[in-house]
């Protein structure tokens, strides 16, 4: 598994060449994925940075970690869906299935819901 992350020659010894169009497709997910990644990183150190101090003990600090781990996360997943991706086209298999995007979805969802509870906490205190 972890061969194929940094030679991208591996990936091309199994099967046949898929379209050129699918590898680039999936070339472009792979970078939104990166793309998303590299923005939770920034929003991580624009809390730290900038967020003023909550009421909460440490909770800016640990809105930051949050971030600054799921946009590891996220980096980590893109590489890894990418190589599953293009070794499927490759074989002519299934795409894998992931469940990462549901996951991250409700990740943000929760964090979302708990800040606006933090914020309509000292909103009226």
């Amino acid at each position: 598994m972890w061969k194929s992350w940094f030679d991208p020659g591996d990936v091309r010894r199994v099967g046949s060449t898929p379209d050129y169009r699918f590898s680039l497709a999936n070339e472009r997910t792979f970078l939104a994925w990166i793309r998303t990644g590299l923005a939770l990183v920034a929003g991580g150190l624009a809390a730290f940075q900038f967020l003023p101090r909550m009421p909460l003990t440490h909770l800016r600090e640990t809105i930051a970690v949050v971030l600054l781990l799921l946009g590891g996360a996220v980096a980590f997943h893109s590489v890894r869906h990418w190589t599953r991706t293009e070794r499927a086209m490759r074989l002519d298999q299934d795409l894998p299935p992931s469940h990462f995007p549901a996951l991250l979805a409700a990740g943000v969802t929760l964090g979302a819901l708990a800040l606006a509870a933090v914020l309509l906490y000292q909103a009226t205190r």
